[in-house]
């Protein structure tokens, strides 16, 4: 192991990283995960993501084992301990490089490490990984294998049904009969295939027809393996129809498009409470970590872009976009950028309360 890879051996303790040593996390409860999507499941938006489910599992956008073999260890794995649980998502086809990575994610106090076998772009391809090692079924078991030796944390693989040609079950069922055979502890199945020549990725996201009891099947075929269901899931509420199928479900775009239908998961999946009943509570509640970020020097656009989301369909969220939008890219911007941004919600609030009493008001005169 080169010495790059030997430096972070002992991870941040504190707000940021884990504690090294501490005691083993409880078992991970999958019944709800928000999808590693690049560009978009960043750190801060996962901190966001948190204010509105303390329950659900996060995963990192998708690191590559060259990322973490020869770049920034800690810029990659780096995360606040507010994101737990969390996993961590790779990208890579050799074992020992995957090995590498299962230690370091190990290190780094994340909850899995999560191979991809689903990303269909033309880069991922170009280094035989993603969504073409559906292929080769064997490769794939022997990362997952290797990962398994260097670790106690749980591997899982992310995949898609099939990928160009293949037809039919079989080769699907083949390819999870292999991961499963080396050790994964759980499978995430995006339920459409890739077509990895002809569609952009995001064609590959909605084009190919999804097939939910094909996913299914792979369940009653793998009674002992945990099978997550993930594509074209719109809220929690269309989300449990599966979970009599599977053993638990993924959101990807909705998550991060209307962010406040996480809101429902911590009540309706497991039960509990929800942590915020208002959207202007999960806005409020990043405060203290935006302070600190401004601090290090991020951008408060860094933070915000991930909440445009969060007042869909209400009045004043146009506004709202169009404040920070206009100003959060700002050197200056704080939470005052955000106090003005958020005083559109407020005041269309009050313009709705104040039609309401007016309302009323006139049907106790006619009445």
């Amino acid at each position: 192991m080169s010495d790059k890879l030997q430096a972070p051996n002992t991870p941040p303790s504190g707000p940021t990283g884990g504690e090294a040593g501490r005691a083993p996390a409880a078992p991970l409860d999958r019944r709800f995960c928000a999808a590693p999507m690049m560009d978009w499941s960043d750190r801060h938006c996962r901190v966001f993501w948190r204010q509105l489910t303390k329950r659900a599992v996060f995963y990192t956008e998708m690191v590559t084992t060259g990322a973490l073999l020869h770049g920034d260890v800690r810029r990659h794995l780096d995360y606040s301990e507010e994101e737990h649980p969390l996993a961590l998502q790779v990208g890579g086809n050799e074992p020992d490089a995957l090995a590498t990575a299962a230690k370091l994610a190990e290190q780094w106090q994340y909850r899995e490490i999560n191979l991809n076998c689903g990303c269909p772009s033309d880069r991922v391809q170009n280094g035989f990984f993603g969504a073409c090692l559906m292929t080769r079924p064997g490769m794939v078991a022997d990362g997952v294998k290797a990962m398994k030796d260097a670790t106690a944390l749980p591997v899982t693989v992310k995949h898609r049904i099939g990928v160009d040609d293949q037809e039919g079950y079989g080769p699907l069922r083949d390819f999870v009969g292999a991961v499963a055979d080396a050790g994964s502890d759980a499978v995430i199945v995006h339920a459409r295939k890739a077509w990895l020549k002809g569609l952009s990725p995001k064609e590959n996201r909605e084009i190919p027809p999804l097939n939910y009891p094909m996913v299914y099947r792979l369940k009653n075929d793998f009674p002992e393996l945990e099978v997550i269901i993930n594509g074209g899931i719109e809220d929690v509420r269309a989300g449990l129809n599966h979970l009599s199928h599977v053993d638990g479900i993924m959101l990807g775009r909705s998550a991060y498009h209307t962010p406040w239908v996480l809101a429902d998961v911590d009540q309706q999946i497991y039960g509990g409470a929800s942590p915020v009943t208002d959207r202007l509570d999960a806005i409020r509640g990043l405060y203290d970590y935006i302070e600190k970020e401004l601090t290090a020097g991020t951008r408060l656009h860094h933070i915000t872009r991930h909440t445009l989301g969060l007042f869909n369909g209400l009045g004043g969220a146009k506004q709202f976009r169009r404040h920070l939008s206009q100003h959060a890219h700002r050197d200056d911007a704080g939470i005052e950028t955000l106090e003005n941004a958020l005083s559109f919600i407020e005041a269309a609030r009050e313009r709705a309360a104040q039609r309401r009493a007016e309302t009323e008001s006139l049907g106790q005169l006619s009445a």
